[in-house]
């Protein structure tokens, strides 16, 4: 009896390892080396230009940017100039999360597929009418000056 139960805590723990390890890789650090202090968000994302943009409206922002040729770092080679973009995103930027904290940007790929516009199309059309709007208004402030 005590050889099964021996058993059953090393599969529990396997499987805990397991979870620990994948968590880690979404969250990107190591849990058993964090120092109880660094976990406040602060500290993950100093240095980085804070958005009150959630991820998805900031990766179409830059995406439209990106397809106008407004912003990029290839103009010849479009495949790296998206990759670079994205790494620069990550690298620099973080989001509005749903609790109202800047969160550090892991990965915005699915974000940027999601903003070509073809399968969330209706999506991609509220966001533009939405910097539209935000355009207009900075318009007749700038206008009525």
């Amino acid at each position: 009896m005590d050889d099964l139960k021996m058993e059953q805590l090393q599969n529990e723990v396997a499987i805990l390892h397991r979870k620990m390890k994948y968590f880690e890789r979404l969250l990107d650090v190591n849990l058993l080396s964090l120092d109880l202090d660094s976990i406040g968000l602060q500290t993950s994302v100093k240095g980085k230009c804070h958005s009150n943009y959630n991820k998805s409206d900031l990766a179409q922002l830059f995406f439209i940017m990106m397809e106008e040729e407004i912003l990029f770092f290839d103009r010849q080679n479009i495949t790296n100039n998206r990759g670079l973009l994205q790494q620069f995103i990550i690298n620099n930027f973080t989001y509005l999360g749903y609790e109202g904290s800047q969160m550090p940007i892991r990965t915005v790929s699915k974000q940027f597929s999601e903003s070509k516009g073809f399968t969330y199309r209706a999506k991609h059309l509220k966001f533009l009418d939405k910097i539209l709007e935000v355009l207009k208004e900075r318009r007749e402030r700038i206008a009525r000056v």
